[in-house]
């Protein structure tokens, strides 16, 4: 079995068990994946290597972007342009649909930002990132004394890329989501070993945060990407693998990676392919329950 079924709705979610297919190895340590419905490839990241790849089933594993600046986390804007979390220049950047690249955020105040680390973008344009240490870390990015006291989640307005400081009483904050309505944010934390829950409020602030879930489980692994399926299951990393929670907070039961898995998305035409970027490899697993496709204007 390549699952740990902890409640029956688990079948319904994922499937009695899933059959990993391997679509690349040998890369240094895999992250931010993120799909394009109409081109149908994934974009993901490989921190230490400093490299950003593109896999396709037409051509495989080719380049996107290299140098890098070991980027991590990913997302699309409505327009179709990537924003990205780079750790080796503790930026926010986005990628023009022409290639160049914009520099939305680097500093809060006049300390440079910790290491930007997942990201995600709101219907209204804003985004949402996450901005832990590990960055300024040996091997995952370029080590060096941070400048700031804490590790914040952080929002960017769409008009003039203002930043503000959501929160910053985390341990080290690091995946993010928000519900199918936008009315909460989720935002895991990886010292913690838990994901937390805030409204939304209607100017982007966040209020009232409360502790929803925590993963329990064997094995190497904690709380790292974080998504919610079209379904409203949230799907975590954590011990041993990726666990999956129910609309409730129910965790029904963890796919059980053969590696740490840092974070996951899903794709293909039915949304029902989960991709999982997982340290040295990239793997696709079917679920049952279809994902958000990334709402990219035409």
């Amino acid at each position: 079995m390549n699952v740990e079924i902890r409640d029956e709705h688990f079948r319904d979610v994922v499937g009695d068990d899933v059959e990993f297919e391997q679509l690349g190895s040998g890369f240094d340590f895999t992250e931010g994946p993120i799909w394009h419905p109409a081109g149908q490839y994934l974009i993901f990241s490989d921190m230490p290597g400093n490299h950003m790849r593109r896999w396709s089933a037409a051509d495989g594993i080719t380049t996107f972007r290299q140098p890098s600046n070991m980027a991590n986390g990913n997302a699309y804007d409505g327009a179709g342009r990537i924003v990205t979390c780079e750790h080796a220049t503790s930026r926010v950047t986005r990628t023009e649909l022409d290639g160049s690249i914009s520099v939305l955020a680097s500093h809060y105040g006049d300390k440079e930002l910790n290491s930007p680390n997942d990201i995600i973008v709101k219907s209204d344009g804003a985004v949402y990132f996450s901005d832990p240490t590990y960055g300024r870390l040996e091997y995952f990015g370029l080590p060096r004394d941070p400048e700031l006291s804490f590790q914040g989640v952080y929002r960017i307005a769409p008009d003039d890329n203002a930043l503000t400081l959501l929160a910053d009483d985390f341990g080290q904050p690091n995946g993010l989501c928000f519900s199918r309505d936008e009315s909460r944010l989720f935002v895991n934390d990886t010292e913690r070993g838990h994901i937390r829950e805030f409204d939304v409020g209607a100017d982007g602030s966040i209020a009232n945060s409360r502790l929803w879930a925590e993963t329990v489980g064997e094995g190497p692994g904690a709380p790292d990407g974080l998504k919610i399926d079209s379904a409203e299951n949230v799907y975590c990393s954590g011990p041993g693998g990726v666990h999956v929670f129910g609309p409730d907070a129910t965790c029904l039961g963890v796919i059980l990676m053969r590696e740490v898995t840092a974070n996951f998305t899903w794709g293909d035409r039915d949304m029902c392919s989960l991709f999982l970027a997982s340290s040295t490899s990239l793997y696709r697993v079917r679920v049952k329950v279809p994902g958000i496709p990334a709402a990219i204007a035409a």
